[in-house]
């Protein structure tokens, strides 16, 4: 396939440039595109949907659900843009396209254009789990959804989608796609993007561990009433939007892709001694948690009165990890192989690290004495992060075409199958 868009790629934009682009479409092409309003967020953010077609038969392409997984923002004006100028990709099919999803958490993620882990997570953030608009119906009751939620609900109720794809993403690792059903053929374009890219397919992804694989990196979510391979978790995908779509039968596809890649993702052979490598896992994760959870403590006198979103999420990230913990010693471990091992040791690096980061900025902004400590946890923390999985950076360009190329062909290949 050739590139799907000339969009400068220098850095991730803002809402804001999403917005401003998004427009510029809009009326460049007023014969096929259209932007409104579907919502505003919790602090009064405007939620934006472009539609580009208007057959029945219709995709919905959603951004920016966690604001630290930037890229989609990209895709998604990459896809818009070739969408409205190739009239066959709108030939019995609309598109539309939500610019992002939680543009409250976009504003507080500030690393638009990372040079390494450790400049990424100075400006990191993501929220509480029932701050997240999808996954919050999983954790919270109907009547408790935040308005984004609510607002994304509502659009796949009004659009009815056969598909619908979020954008997601990682910060170190390889890319790999969750189904909420299996799409045959799917399989083949996805590898063979990575490949020519030269971004490595995450073969033992830990967020799908236990799921069905389709193929290499392509997995699909277990039936509801399956056993969850961390019980402790409180968010279900199953219970996520993500099957929101299903009640107009519909599907949704998650397409992941790397900022920094490790070639160490994708590796099949089984590991050596997969148990003792969970058990250090495991212990690592409570230590470094422990190290946080420390600086927390010392510091929540000083800290009476704030309500910052960095702070709940910092402390729900903490809070997270003791079952976790418990979790990933109880999993059976025979037959993993490296590159599941591999995820594990991302995935249980990630936890105190991000809740590290989130807290630090907490306590600059406070001018806490506790922040140089933070500081120096974060630095080390980024770089044997980075170290370990001989970190690569994955050009811009590339994520979004792989993102792009993917979202196309799951686009095809699910058509096909509702036929």
């Amino acid at each position: 396939m050739t590139g799907v868009s000339s969009l400068p790629v220098l850095h991730y934009p803002t809402v804001t440039e999403l917005t401003a682009r998004a427009r510029a479409l809009a009326a460049r092409r007023p014969d096929v595109c259209t932007l409104r309003q579907v919502g505003v967020s919790r602090a009064g953010r405007p939620l934006h949907l472009l539609s580009v077609g208007g057959a029945a038969r219709a995709v919905l392409v959603v951004a920016g659900a966690h604001p630290n997984e930037p890229a989609g923002g990209l895709t998604l004006l990459a896809l818009a843009e070739r969408v409205a100028d190739e009239r066959e990709l709108r030939a019995g099919t609309s598109w539309h396209f939500l610019l992002c999803a939680d543009p409250d958490g976009a504003s507080l993620h500030v690393t638009p254009a990372p040079r390494s882990l450790y400049e990424y997570h100075l400006g990191f953030f993501r929220p509480a789990g029932a701050e997240q608009p999808e996954w919050a119906p999983s954790v919270l009751p109907p009547d408790r959804l935040p308005p984004e939620t609510r607002a994304l609900t509502g659009v796949i109720d009004e659009l009815r989608p056969y598909l619908q794809v979020s954008l997601h993403g990682t910060d170190l690792g390889g890319s790999w796609v969750q189904l909420t059903q299996d799409v045959p053929g799917l399989a083949e374009p996805f590898a063979k993007s990575a490949a020519q890219l030269h971004i490595p397919v995450e073969t033992g992804a830990s967020d799908a561990a236990g799921w069905p694989a389709c193929g290499p990196g392509v997995h699909v979510m277990p039936a509801p009433g399956a056993d969850q391979a961390y019980p402790s978790l409180p968010d279900d995908a199953r219970r996520s939007t993500w099957y929101h779509a299903h009640r107009y039968g519909g599907m949704t596809a998650v397409v992941e892709v790397p900022m920094w890649a490790s070639d160490l993702v994708d590796d099949p052979a089984p590991h050596p001694h997969p148990a003792a490598a969970i058990r250090r896992l495991a212990h690592r994760l409570r230590r470094d948690t422990l190290e946080v959870d420390r600086v927390l403590q010392e510091a929540l006198p000083r800290l009476e009165g704030v309500d910052d979103p960095l702070l709940r999420a910092a402390r729900w990230g903490l809070g997270l990890v003791p079952g976790l913990a418990s979790d990933l010693t109880g999993m059976p471990p025979a037959g993993s192989t490296r590159a599941y091992i591999g995820s594990v040791d991302a995935f249980v690096r990630r936890l105190p690290l991000r809740s590290a980061a989130m807290l630090l900025r907490v306590l600059r902004e406070t001018d806490d004495r506790a922040a140089p400590r933070l500081e120096r946890l974060v630095a080390v923390w980024s770089a044997a992060f980075a170290e370990r999985f001989r970190a690569r950076w994955v050009p811009v360009q590339h994520q979004v075409e792989h993102q792009s190329r993917t979202v196309l062909a799951t686009a095809l290949h699910a058509r096909e199958r509702t036929v």
